[in-house]
């Protein structure tokens, strides 16, 4: 099964309309990428993981090392200050080798969606049994470190295969980050199982605009800007909103009062649903797919 069997197309003005918790207008998810980066990558394969070869790259290890030593802790501050409970597009390497961001993480309530073992480890050209065995190993770090199952998943570098979504529905996964197709969670078809897919942003994400001129001051207005259209269209049909964040990016000294502005903006709008990507899924699996499967007439 390839795309883009995987769903069917349906304008969003046709759908039926569902309803968000307390009648939000806008389900916002804020998902800090919390990874790791090898030093001398174990795997190279379709795409050398550190351009700037021949490795190690110091300067891209570094700067990325950076937001795990000290930028995710100054993003700590900023989430905490609006009540924020975010999703982690977590390399599951991390909190096996640092407990102390776990501990931190666990301590807010933050939900973890895999983003693969390592984000130098691309799923491009792998096997389907390897591509199976990396699933399982990424649930067992999350299940033996949280005691919980693994409910969402983001491929690393968004290196997936034709498989991924067969492989995670299979797996028992719930939902899915590596389709950018909608405002709204969707159905996706897979051999087994089911799945959903719940909008991820490739757009509101300061990977996009990194050290380009007025970087950070530019995303903190482009944050706004998404939510207030977002904001508008969500009074006759609600949309989901996502902020993706790199804590080596946006949690750097000179950027992170612009991350601060723009979330004290969306705090202030009480029919904003700031939640995560479980509670996005399993609200809209109870209360929105089985009218939007019904509309474009499919099971799945």
């Amino acid at each position: 099964m390839t795309d883009p069997d995987r769903f069917r197309y349906s304008p969003i003005i046709e759908r039926p309309k569902w309803k968000l918790p307390n009648d939000a207008r806008v389900a916002v998810w804020v998902v800090p990428n919390i990874e790791h980066y090898e030093y001398l990558p174990a795997e190279v394969r379709v795409r050398d993981p550190w351009p700037r070869s021949p490795h190690p790259d110091i300067l891209g290890y570094g700067g990325r090392d950076y937001g795990n030593r000290v930028g995710l802790w100054r993003m700590f501050e900023v989430t905490d200050r609006y009540d924020i409970r975010c999703t982690v597009s977590l390399s599951l390497s991390v909190i096996e080798m640092y407990p102390e961001i776990l501990e931190a993480m666990e301590a807010r309530r933050w939900e973890y969606m895999s983003h693969g073992l390592l984000n130098t480890r691309y799923h491009w050209g792998y096997s389907e049994e390897e591509e199976r065995a990396t699933i399982a190993h990424c649930q067992e770090i999350h299940e033996r470190c949280t005691g919980r199952k693994l409910r969402g998943w983001f491929s690393p570098a968004v290196s997936f295969t034709e498989r991924t979504p067969d492989l995670i529905a299979e797996a028992g996964i719930t939902y899915y980050c590596d389709f950018y197709h909608d405002d709204q969670p969707t159905p996706i078809k897979v051999r087994k199982g089911k799945l959903i897919s719940i909008p991820y942003s490739m757009d509101i994400n300061d990977a996009m605009i990194y050290r380009q001129p007025f970087e950070a001051a530019e995303f903190a207005r482009m944050i706004v800007d998404q939510f207030d259209t977002l904001y508008r269209e969500g009074a006759t049909q609600p949309r989901v909103m996502c902020i993706a964040l790199h804590p080596y990016m946006m949690g750097a000294p000179h950027r992170v009062k612009h991350l601060d502005r723009a979330l004290a903006y969306i705090r202030s709008h009480s029919d904003a649903w700031i939640t995560t990507g479980e509670e996005i899924a399993d609200w809209y699996i109870a209360h929105g797919m089985a009218a939007y499967q019904q509309h474009i007439g499919a099971e799945a």
